[in-house]
């Protein structure tokens, strides 16, 4: 590459460092707020991500970028149809105190390929064995200005973990990017690492416990990791999967560990509800157990549901419109908070559900950190002003867990007012709720 590329790219990732994608307008801009990464309107690009440890010196992160979310533009030296991206990441020891350790910009021009749905780039991290790590990487289409970040954790310490497992399409051999499959989806899973005799199944029934009001103190239950049934196959990585159950799959080459390649089954209408009866369960934070299980045990669904939203709005027009509004969340929050268990089950999902998308996102190895904007007051000389505390944020610790790395627990204080009653009685009045204008929607 000659010099001055090198130096534009310095240059460029200088730039990238120090801004994301373009913000919504703000009085001060924070450029540690992320946002924008749980907000459909200010986010249109949704990279999937998977690292593989190669050996005990590298590891490889591969990203895959789906062709109808990239700008291709034709206005270029060729005149063909060209997609600008630039990649730029930092990778960390967090088992030494988040110490980086390797960093890498590269800029990539994807020229379109008719019919081709996603395009896949995979970058070698130098990443010795022993450790525990996080890869901040930051995405940019270089076109329109666009930007994505994320914080992709991965562990080094053992051959035994996810990252030492490779999940492949039984019929295409595409590698698989997402851990959620579906009944009928045949696919292998794949040992690179040796060639062992046998790979240990073991399944777990549904993780369905639904979290408790913010507002309520009760600690976090520990997870029951006893699997149900424990199955031995013969490893093969040609052997045809499939997930025939609801529940969470663990595959290993040994048989001791509950570390492994894990995959979920949520169900055939997952990541969207587009049956009745699945869509009475996300209810259960407007309403009670009892309602829930009312309108469960009928078997006409679909007017006990129907029935529940008319009783809140009282017009057909007003309900369509607040059951678009809440199972559009529902749905984002299976896309990103999804875990061990489906992402409107979790903490994440219930406060996004229920408060709308973050103002504010603080992301961290250790956790994240939502605010919500608060309204402004009003003096008794209709003077508007707000308060030093200008948000209401909620703090979620990401928990240890050999299922996913997906799994955030909601810390709980008692002196955070939450505004959760206020909140569902709004949507109980036919009303979105929202903190920092809950007299306007």
């Amino acid at each position: 590459m000659p010099d001055r590329d090198k130096i534009l790219l310095i240059i460029l990732g200088f730039l990238l460092v120090f801004s994301s994608c373009t913000p919504v307008q703000r009085d001060n801009f924070d450029p540690d707020d992320m946002s924008y990464l749980y907000n459909p309107l200010r986010n249109s690009i949704h990279p999937r991500y998977r690292v593989y440890n190669d050996n005990d010196q590298t590891s490889t992160l591969s990203v895959k970028l789906y062709a109808n979310e990239l700008y291709f533009s034709e206005a270029n030296p060729e005149g063909v149809p060209i997609a600008s991206l630039v990649f730029f990441y930092r990778l960390y020891n967090i088992s030494q105190g988040r110490v980086p350790v390797d960093t890498a910009l590269t800029k990539i021009d994807v020229r379109k390929v008719n019919g081709k749905r996603d395009y896949i780039y995979s970058f070698s991290l130098k990443a010795p064995m022993g450790y525990k790590y996080e890869v901040e990487l930051l995405l940019k289409d270089a076109i329109r200005s666009k930007s994505v970040q994320a914080h992709i954790p991965f562990d080094k310490t053992n051959y035994l973990n996810k990252h030492s497992y490779k999940v492949r399409g039984h019929f295409n051999k595409y590698d698989v990017y997402t851990e959620v499959l579906k009944e009928g989806e045949y696919f292998n899973v794949l040992y690179p690492a040796a060639t062992p005799d046998t790979i240990y199944l073991k399944y777990y029934k549904p993780y369905d416990r639904i979290p408790v009001p913010p507002s309520m103190l009760i600690p976090e239950p520990e997870l029951d990791f006893t699997p149900y049934r424990s199955v031995a196959l013969p490893y093969s990585d040609t052997l045809p999967i499939m997930l025939p159950n609801r529940g969470v799959y663990t595959f290993s080459v040994d048989s001791n560990t509950i570390q492994g390649c894990t995959l979920f089954n949520f169900g055939n209408t997952y990541p969207g509800l587009n049956m009745p009866d699945v869509m009475i369960e996300p209810l259960i934070y407007l309403s009670n157990p009892d309602e829930i299980e009312e309108m469960l045990a009928t078997d006409k669904h679909k007017i006990a549901l129907d029935n529940f939203w008319l009783e809140i709005t009282g017009n057909v027009e007003r309900s369509r419109e607040l059951v678009r509004i809440y199972y559009n969340r529902v749905l984002y929050a299976n896309y990103f908070f999804s875990s061990y268990k489906e992402g409107w089950r979790t903490d994440r999902g219930m406060i996004y559900i229920i408060y709308g998308p973050p103002d504010k996102v603080y992301k961290t190895n250790e956790g994240e950190k939502w605010g919500y904007r608060k309204p402004e007051i009003k003096s008794s000389w209709s003077i508007r002003y707000r308060v030093k505390d200008e948000y209401l944020f909620f703090s979620f610790s990401r928990r240890d867990n050999p299922f996913t790395d997906n799994d955030f627990t909601l810390l709980r204080s008692e002196s955070v007012t939450t505004y959760w009653d206020q909140a569902i009685r709004s949507w109980r009045n036919g009303i979105v709720f929202r903190l920092d204008n809950p007299q306007d929607l």
